[in-house]
């Protein structure tokens, strides 16, 4: 048995790592000498880390309905 989320549980949590991550990076960044570089590649990780969980299915992202492919054609 694979473990899901439900959109909504998956759409609020990719919003509450993304504002961590970000608060993270922007707090390490003025803490210590981080150059360019570092930075860019922590902010992959950090992306790649999403992608994946997202790939293997275990969060399901709805994007808050912003994208409903599913409307009714009039």
């Amino acid at each position: 048995m694979k473990f899901q989320l439900n959109p909504l549980t998956s759409d609020i949590l990719i919003s509450i790592y993304v504002v961590v991550t970000l608060y993270f990076r922007f707090k390490l960044e003025n803490n210590t000498e981080v150059s360019f570089i570092n930075s860019m590649v922590m902010g992959v990780a950090f992306v790649v880390i999403l992608w994946a969980l997202i790939k293997l299915k275990i969060l399901n992202p709805n994007w808050f309905g912003l994208f409903n492919s599913n409307k009714s054609k009039s």
